[in-house]
């Protein structure tokens, strides 16, 4: 594949140099607003050339895939951008800034008729994979609760996660990792889950933006569960517990199973261990996405599927009392 690469973001190392240099597929440009930057990250990871703007990165006849990593504001307006140029997009998540701009991200993507991802890396790794095989095979029983728990040290106040304009807040960077493992749990559960009640609190000095948000949530089959995001905590945490009726699972560190490959399952024949491997779940998304690119296969994560969260995460952040994230309109010659 052809990529293009918006902005220099520090996750773009890990979520798409070495993911691309794995598959062999070519960095072709990368744009960022200081073309310093943009020269010192090509120079750093190999990207063949510096385009002059984000827009003539999106436009430019040779990339055939836009990647992006920038902040969560830019997301709705540079995907519609990449879209509307027959780009095909893997887009960092969320999709958009609220269900509004994301609804309009989905109509842009069946027009164009392009691959559009939204990188939800987790769901391609062994360790979601082995949650979900193990309730597929009937080991745990039925799915009877879910918690998923993304929880992370604050960010410094300067950070543009802490703001409002820029679709800010710890549901949007962190607890839509939750909403969406909870999500994907639906053919194990009757069907989608439904919001039952949310609350949460700001972060100091920022009026509007969630510092946390818990969710609770039900299941058509009566399973529930409960999704809880922290952007302030005291440590690192990005556990998944699924509970059934005969045991449960937990994946340790199911965002970043680089770090932490472990899956415990408790049953009543007792307590194992299950290690899944280390490889870069981002590395298992990019071949996710050149398999539907250049073979067809089957599409897991949509421009449907990322409209479906972003609706969950505004109905989230309405009943904890929060506004939805508003969206950041930009002037498409940056």
């Amino acid at each position: 594949m052809r990529i293009g690469v918006l902005g220099a973001a520090r996750i773009a190392e890990l979520s798409i140099v070495g993911p691309a240099r794995a598959g062999g597929h070519r960095l072709v440009a990368v744009a960022a607003r200081d073309r310093g930057r943009a020269e010192a990250f090509a120079s750093a990871h190999g990207v063949e050339r510096v385009a002059a703007s984000y827009a003539a990165l999106v436009t430019d006849p040779e990339v055939e895939v836009v990647y992006n990593p920038l902040v969560n504001g830019l997301h709705g307006p540079w995907n519609l951008a990449a879209l509307a140029a027959g780009r095909h997009v893997l887009t960092e998540k969320p999709s958009a800034s609220n269900a509004e701009e994301a609804a309009e991200v989905h109509r842009a993507a069946l027009t164009a008729g392009t691959v559009f991802m939204e990188g939800f890396h987790y769901l391609f790794h062994p360790v979601t994979r082995r949650l979900h095989d193990l309730l597929d095979g009937g080991e745990l029983g039925e799915l009877r609760h879910v918690e998923t728990v993304v929880a992370m040290p604050a960010p410094p106040d300067t950070d543009v996660r802490w703001s409002l304009p820029l679709a800010g807040g710890a549901l949007m960077d962190l607890g839509c990792y939750s909403l969406h493992a909870q999500r994907v749990l639906a053919p194990w559960a009757g069907g989608a889950p439904c919001l039952v009640a949310a609350r949460g609190a700001e972060r100091a000095g920022t009026p509007e933006v969630d510092e946390w948000l818990d969710a609770d949530l039900e299941f058509p089959g009566g399973a529930t569960g409960t999704a809880r995001c922290h952007m302030a905590y005291h440590e690192w945490r990005m556990s998944c517990r699924v509970v059934g009726t005969r045991g449960e699972a937990t994946a340790v560190n199911f965002v970043q199973p680089h770090l932490d490959d472990r899956v415990v399952v408790r049953t009543a024949a007792g307590e194992r261990v299950e290690e899944l491997g280390r490889r870069s779940s981002y590395t298992y998304q990019l071949e996710a996405f050149a398999a539907q690119l250049r073979h067809g296969a089957p599409r897991l994560l949509d421009a449907e599927d990322a409209l479906t969260t972003m609706r969950l995460i505004d109905d989230c952040y309405r009943a904890a009392g929060f506004p939805v994230r508003p969206r950041t309109v930009v002037p498409t010659a940056v």
